[in-house]
């Protein structure tokens, strides 16, 4: 599973009064004890007032490559907001994300199609989240046919279903995973992604529903998730999921993860 570490995001009150008060330490340690807790990739979203979205963008992502190799997933609602920092990344990462509302494909994939980096694309458009397994599909098609007429091949799309909250479609999971078995079909080399705390929106327990989904999810096909890699119970949830599946040969990462600390309820 390909780890896309999500705490660096200005929604996050903490890490909005961080960005408020130019806390480099902050973003600075919440970067390493990221990457230090596997994290593939470090997403760094502003989550600001749209006027000041670039400047602080960049600041971040300043602050994370200083801090870790770990390379970036610049997130953004505005294409042309990462369009604007993109130079800026050292390495080859993830763009989070496009989709078919607006111009998000038109600006973002000519701006990577001579690179090796990806992307994540969202099924939806215009018209908000589709509520049938048929016209995320139909969404998904679009967006990797628009992909490759820019050189994009399908293993570089991260395809993420928008799974919606469970409290208000209780057939959410399994649209996930129908619809993931839909884009696997189309395209056996797209990779699937997901964040994962959308799904319990509004449920008590939140974790253990959040918990229960990766496993499901990672038995369906999915092979990145948006999450956080400092979360021992959702680590320990990925990699027994992972050796359950017959991923992890002798159980070698779990039980690593488990002597070096990484994973298990701290009391």
């Amino acid at each position: 599973m390909i780890i896309i570490g999500e705490k660096i995001n200005g929604t996050i009150p903490s890490v909005k009064k961080a960005i408020e008060e130019r806390d480099e330490k902050f973003i600075y340690n919440l970067a390493v004890r990221q990457a230090e807790a596997g994290a593939d990739y470090i997403d760094v979203c502003a989550g600001t007032d749209p006027m000041i979205e670039v400047e602080t963008l960049k600041w971040l992502i300043d602050i994370v490559q200083d801090a870790v190799d770990t390379p970036l997933s610049i997130d953004s609602p505005n294409p042309r907001t990462i369009e604007s920092v993109f130079p800026y990344a050292k390495r080859t990462g993830i763009i989070n994300s496009v989709s078919e509302e607006g111009e998000k494909c038109e600006v973002i994939f000519p701006l990577i199609n001579t690179t090796e980096w990806q992307v994540i694309a969202l099924t939806c458009d215009s018209r908000g989240i589709p509520a049938d397994v048929q016209t995320r599909a139909d969404i998904a098609k679009i967006l990797v046919e628009k992909a490759q007429k820019n050189n994009i091949t399908p293993d570089r799309i991260h395809i993420d279903p928008l799974v919606i909250a469970l409290s208000t479609d209780n057939n959410s999971l399994i649209k996930f995973m129908e619809t993931t078995s839909t884009i696997k079909r189309l395209y056996p080399t797209v990779k699937v992604t997901s964040g994962l705390s959308n799904i319990s929106f509004g449920m008590p327990l939140r974790r253990i529903v959040n918990q229960n989904f990766l496993t499901l999810a990672t038995y369906a096909g999915m092979d990145s998730a948006i999450m956080d890699p400092c979360n021992q119970e959702m680590m320990a949830t990925l990699l027994a999921s992972e050796a359950l599946l017959g991923r992890d040969k002798f159980c070698r990462k779990y039980s690593n993860a488990f002597r070096k600390g990484k994973i298990g309820v701290k009391k």
